[in-house]
C-alpha cells in the first residue's frame, strides 16, 4: 500500500482510487466467477452426498452379503485412489495452460460419471461386472475430482479482491455444503414420495440423474468468463511454466515445505469433512438406529445452518486473520467431538443438536479453504500446488474415513471411534497451524509465496478498498 498522501488534493483523492484498483474486475464479473466455481463444486459434492445417502441400497444391488455397507463405503472409498492422479494431471496443466479450460474438462467429466451410475445394470442382471462398472465410473469421477476443486478455488481467489478473498471464497464451500444438502434432499423428497419398496427397486437411481442438469450449468457459466486477472499478468509477464512437467518439478523442489504446511491442515479437514458429511448418514442410520428420514432430517438441518453461516465467518476471516478461525476450529473440535457423540447416541433430538454443534465448530475451517490454501503458492504453481497437496492428502485421509470409521465401529463396538479419529487428526491441525504464516489481504500476484503484513487486513482495509471501489463504479 502507498504511503504518498493525496489529502487536500481531491483531483488526487479521486483518482488514486482508480489508479490503486483499475485492475480489479467490476462486481459482476467478480458475481459471474463465485458462481461458475461454486456451481462446479456443488456438482462434485452432491455426487458425494448422493452416494452417501443412498448407500444401503447400492449395497443390496451391487454387493450382496452381509458386509454390503462396508463394501459400499469402499467403493466411495476406491474413488479417491484416482484424485492424486487428476492433481498431478490436472494441476501443472492449469499452470501451463489457465484455469478455465482445465475447469471446463473437469466439470464434463463429473457430471457425465455420476450421471451414468443411474444407468447401470446390477448384480443381477450382469453379476461381477455390476460392481466392476461402478468402480471404473467412480474412478472416473475421482480422477476429474482431482482438478476440479483445486482449480475452483484457484479461480475463486484469482478474481477475488485481495482484502475480501474470505467472503467470496466462502462460497465455493456454500457450493459444497449445497451439494451435499441437495443430494441428501432430493433422495429424502424421493423416499417420501415413492416409499421404501419403490426407492429400493429403482428410485435410488433418480438422483444421479441430477448431476447431468447441474454440470451444464457449471460449464455455462465458466463459458461465459475470461481466464483470471492473475495468471493473466503471469502470462503477460512471460513468468508461466515452460511446460506442465517443468511446472510439477519446480514445485516439487522448491515449494515442498508450503505442501507439507497444507498437507498437515488438509488431514483434520479432510477428517471432519468425511466423517460428518458423508459417513454421518450410515452412522445414524444403522450404529444410532435413526430411521432413513430421520438421519436425513439430521444432515440436511446441520448443514442449511453451516450454509447460513459460511459467508460470516468468510467474512471474518478478512478481518481477523485466517490463523484464529483455525486454531479456534481446531481446539473446538477436539475438546468438544467426544461430547456430542455421546449426545448423539441418546437419540433424534441428540443426534440433531450434536451434529449441528460439531457443524458449526468446522465452519471455520472451511469457510477460509479457498481463502487459505491458493495463498500458500505463488501463481506459476498455484494450481498445482493445491491440486497435488490438497488430492494425495484427501485419499489418503479424507476418501478413507468412511470406511475406517466403519472398520473400526463394526469390529470393536466402540461407537465413537469417530470423535477420536477427528480429534486425533486436529493434534495433526495443530503442529501444522505452528508453520502457516498469515495471508489475510496479500495480493495473489506474481512468483513470491503471498504473506500479509498487520495493515493488509482488517475492518479499516476491507473499508477502504470498498469505498476506492464504489470511486471506481464497480
Amino acid at each position: 500500500m502507498s504511503t504518498h498522501s493525496t489529502a487536500g488534493d481531491p483531483a488526487a483523492e479521486a483518482a488514486a482510487p482508480a489508479t490503486a484498483f483499475e485492475d480489479l474486475p467490476d462486481r459482476p464479473t467478480i458475481r459471474k466467477a463465485v458462481a461458475a466455481s461454486a456451481m462446479g463444486n456443488a456438482t462434485e459434492w452432491y455426487d458425494y452426498g448422493a452416494y452417501a445417502v443412498v448407500a444401503t441400497y447400492i449395497g443390496t444391488h451391487f454387493f450382496p452379503g452381509e458386509h454390503a455397507t462396508l463394501l459400499t463405503m469402499a467403493t466411495l472409498a476406491v474413488s479417491f485412489i484416482a484424485r492424486p492422479f487428476g492433481g498431478f494431471f490436472w494441476g501443472p496443466l492449469g499452470d501451463r495452460l489457465g484455469r478455465k479450460g482445465v475447469l471446463a474438462m473437469t466439470i464434463i467429466m463429473m457430471s457425465v460419471a455420476t450421471f451414468c451410475i443411474g444407468l447401470l445394470p446390477t448384480y443381477e442382471t450382469i453379476g461381477i461386472g455390476a460392481p466392476i462398472l461402478l468402480i471404473v465410473l467412480r474412478l472416473v469421477q475421482g480422477f476429474s475430482t482431482g482438478g476440479e476443486y483445486g482449480g475452483a478455488a484457484t479461480f475463486m481467489a484469482e478474481y477475488a479482491p485481495d482484502k475480501r478473498r474470505g467472503l467470496y471464497g466462502s462460497f465455493l464451500e456454500f457450493g459444497t455444503l449445497g451439494g451435499f444438502a441437495l443430494g441428501a434432499s432430493v433422495v429424502l423428497v424421493l423416499q417420501l414420495v415413492l416409499g421404501e419398496a419403490a426407492m429400493a427397486d429403482w428410485g435410488w437411481r433418480i438422483p444421479f440423474f441430477v448431476a447431468g442438469p447441474l454440470g451444464a450449468i457449471g460449464l455455462y457459466l465458466r463459458s461465459k468468463l475470461d481466464e483470471t486477472p492473475v495468471y493473466a499478468d503471469l502470462e503477460d509477464a512471460g513468468e508461466s511454466e515452460a511446460s506442465a512437467t517443468k511446472g510439477l518439478r519446480d514445485l516439487m523442489v522448491e515449494y515442498w515445505k508450503p505442501m507439507l504446511t497444507m498437507a498437515g491442515l488438509v488431514i483434520p479437514l479432510n477428517v471432519v469433512n468425511y466423517t460428518l458429511l458423508t459417513y454421518m448418514p450410515t452412522y445414524l442410520q444403522t450404529k444410532i438406529g435413526l430411521g432413513d428420514n430421520e438421519s436425513l432430517v439430521v444432515i440436511i438441518v446441520g448443514e442449511v445452518l453451516m450454509m447460513a453461516l459460511l459467508p460470516f465467518c468468510g467474512h471474518f476471516s478478512d478481518i481477523t486473520g485466517r490463523r484464529p478461525m483455525w486454531w479456534f476450529s481446531l481446539i473446538g473440535l477436539f475438546v468438544l467431538a467426544l461430547p456430542m457423540y455421546f449426545l448423539m447416541g441418546t437419540g433424534f433430538v441428540g443426534a440433531v443438536v450434536g451434529f449441528a454443534v460439531l457443524g458449526l465448530l468446522y465452519i471455520p475451517q472451511l469457510s477460509t479453504i479457498s481463502a487459505t490454501f491458493p495463498a500458500m503458492f505463488p501463481a506459476h504453481v498455484r494450481f498445482a500446488g493445491f491440486a497435488v497437496t490438497y488430492n494425495v492428502f484427501t485419499a489418503a485421509f479424507g476418501g478413507t474415513a468412511g470406511t475406517v470409521n466403519e472398520g473400526v465401529v463394526d469390529s470393536t463396538g466402540f461407537l465413537e471411534f469417530p470423535a477420536a479419529y477427528m480429534m486425533g487428526a486436529c493434534v495433526i491441525g495443530m503442529i501444522a497451524m505452528l508453520f502457516v504464516k498469515e495471508t489475510a489481504g496479500a495480493s495473489l500476484h506474481g512468483t513470491e509465496i503471498p504473506e500479509s503484513e498487520p495493515q493488509d487486513f482488517g475492518s479499516e482495509a476491507i473499508a477502504e478498498e470498498q469505498a476506492a471501489m464504489d470511486a471506481c463504479g464497480r
